[in-house]
């Protein structure tokens, strides 16, 4: 468990920033007309940021040495 925890720590922190960033979006910024189809919905926001969180910090990680 620990060595999945160690292994995909980024992820999981991209995931929770992302998903952080996409509410704090919807509510400050947000669309109240709700004709805008990411930012009128709070999941939605919460998961398009999470989503673009694990890009954002995936790009980040090592890459692993291919063996043969």
């Amino acid at each position: 468990m620990k060595h999945l925890l160690k292994k995909h720590l980024l992820k999981i922190i991209g995931l929770l920033a992302g998903g952080a960033g996409g509410f704090l979006y919807y509510h400050f910024v947000g669309c109240a007309s709700g004709t805008c189809p990411i930012t009128s919905n709070p999941y939605i926001s919460v998961i398009y940021g999470a989503l673009m969180g694990y890009l954002l910090f995936d790009m980040f990680r090592k890459k692993e040495p291919k063996t043969k």
